[in-house]
């Protein structure tokens, strides 16, 4: 590999703010933060505000549109009344 064009590929840590859930990867993302660990080891630390470890989605959680009390029937009844708005009568026909 040619030296001095390939980004700094590290161990990382990266820390869930949500819980303190903590997990290492490696990456090039640029910290200024570090931190160490159980292991004696002190590594670049970056801070997210949520991990699949707080998502809704992954701990199922997450409301599904079919248990929004009815706002999405409410919506479609709504709406399917306006679409029976148009006029019943044919166009009339035009002669050539």
């Amino acid at each position: 590999m040619k030296e001095g064009i390939h980004p700094n590929y590290r161990e990382v840590v990266f820390q869930d703010l949500g819980n303190g859930f903590k997990f290492v990867t490696r990456s090039c993302v640029q910290t200024k933060e570090m931190i160490k660990l159980e292991d004696g080891r002190e590594l670049p630390l970056v801070k997210l505000e949520t991990t699949s470890e707080t998502h809704p989605f992954y701990t199922g959680t997450q409301k599904s549109i079919d248990n929004l009390g009815g706002r999405v029937e409410k919506f479609r009844n709504k709406f399917a009344r306006v679409g029976l708005k148009k006029s019943s009568t044919p166009a009339p026909e035009t002669q050539a």
